[in-house]
C-alpha cells in the first residue's frame, strides 16, 4: 500500500518533501513508508535524501492528562460550588497523586487559598495544560514558556525521530516495481531472456574465516590459569594428538 502510494504520488508530482508528513496525509504508517523508501532507494526507483530531528513526545503522565485533564483543574473542580472546605475532608475526596500535584499547581497559579481550610481565588479556570498537551499531540508549535513548563513537569520528552525528505524519481523510476530474481535457479536460467536479474557486488569481501591448523585446546590455553592438576591433565589429553615437547613449550610460555 504505502508502495503503491509512493511511486504513483511520483507519477504525478516531483517530489516528496517530507515522509512524515506524506504518511499523515496518506493515513499509512511512518515506520513502513521509511522502509519502502530504503527498499525502491536500493534498486533506484526512487532517489531520497535522510531527514533527522527532535519531536517532542508525550510521557505516560502526559498521555493522561491529555485525555482526562491535568490534576490541577481536578482539584478545582472537586470543590464544586462551596467556597470553603475544611482541608482535611477535602484531601479525602481525591486520589492522593491528584491531591498532591493538583494542590501544589493550583495554588502555585493562584487558584485557591489553603490553610486549615481550602477556598477558591477565583470561579472560572482554563485547563491550559490539557490544550497544550493535545496541541503537542496534533503537531503545532508551543510558546517556550509553556513548552519548558511542560518539561519541568515531564509530561513530554524530546525523541529523536528519522525520515526521509526530497524523495524524486531515481534512474530506474516505474509507476509498478518489476520483479527482480535475485538467485539463479533451474528456472530463471531457462527464462533468463525474459528476466531482469538483481545487480551484485562483485567487490564486496566475504565474511572473514578462522583460517589455520591450531588445535582447538590450545586456542583457550592462553586464557586458562593451570593448577599443576589440572597442567597435568591439559597436557594428557594433548599428548595423544601432539608432540609432548611442543606441548610442553606451551604450557610454560
Amino acid at each position: 500500500m504505502s508502495e503503491a502510494a509512493i511511486l504513483g504520488f511520483l507519477q504525478t508530482n516531483e517530489s516528496i518533501l517530507d515522509s512524515g508528513q506524506f504518511a499523515a496525509e496518506h493515513n499509512l504508517d511512518h515506520e513502513e513508508v521509511k522502509n519502502v523508501i530504503k527498499s525502491l532507494q536500493g534498486f533506484r526507483y526512487i532517489e531520497a535524501k535522510e531527514l533527522k530531528r527532535e519531536t517532542l513526545v508525550l510521557t505516560d503522565d502526559g498521555k493522561k492528562y491529555a485525555v482526562e485533564g491535568s490534576p490541577e483543574i481536578h482539584f478545582f473542580s472537586a470543590k464544586d460550588d462551596l467556597e470553603i472546605v475544611i482541608f482535611v475532608c477535602f484531601r479525602k475526596k481525591l486520589d492522593p497523586s491528584v491531591f498532591k500535584i493538583g494542590s501544589t499547581q493550583a495554588a502555585k497559579k493562584r487558584w485557591v487559598a489553603m490553610g486549615k481550610q481550602v477556598s477558591r481565588k477565583v470561579q472560572h479556570v482554563e485547563d491550559k495544560v490539557k490544550e497544550s498537551l493535545l496541541q503537542i499531540q496534533q503537531g503545532l508549535e508551543l510558546d517556550k514558556e509553556s513548552l519548558s513548563s511542560l518539561k519541568t513537569r515531564k509530561l513530554l520528552v524530546a525523541q529523536g525521530w528519522t525520515g526521509y525528505s526530497d524523495v524524486e524519481k531515481g534512474p530506474n523510476y516505474a509507476p509498478k516495481r518489476k520483479i527482480i530474481a535475485t538467485d539463479l535457479t533451474r528456472e530463471n536460467l531457462h527464462n533468463w531472456k525474459e528476466l531482469e536479474f538483481k545487480e551484485y557486488n562483485f567487490n564486496a569481501k566475504g565474511q572473514p574465516l578462522d583460517a589455520g591448523h591450531l588445535h582447538p585446546l590450545l586456542k583457550v590455553s592462553a586464557s586458562l590459569s593451570f593448577c599443576p592438576s589440572d597442567q597435568q591433565s591439559f597436557m594428557s589429553e594433548l599428548d595423544s594428538q601432539v608432540p609432548t615437547a611442543f606441548v610442553y613449550f606451551l604450557i610454560t610460555c
